[in-house]
């Protein structure tokens, strides 16, 4: 059995974001990327659960 195109694609997205969003939340705690307002973590944290539930939703679906 094979995986469908659209799940390797979300699959890449949500991994893909959940890396980022810890990258830029690790590097502000760190103090190197300080001038990022706090707006932007939590976007990105909201990108994450949609890219989640996205991810989840296309793991679910019937084929």
């Amino acid at each position: 059995m094979t995986i469908p195109e659209s799940e390797s694609i979300a699959t890449s997205l949500f991994w893909s974001s959940l890396a980022f969003t810890i990258l830029i939340y690790l590097l502000r705690g760190f103090g190197l990327l300080t001038f990022l307002p706090g707006g932007v973590i939590w976007l990105l944290v909201l990108l994450s659960v949609g890219m989640g539930v996205f991810y989840g939703v296309e793991k679910t679906r019937r084929f």
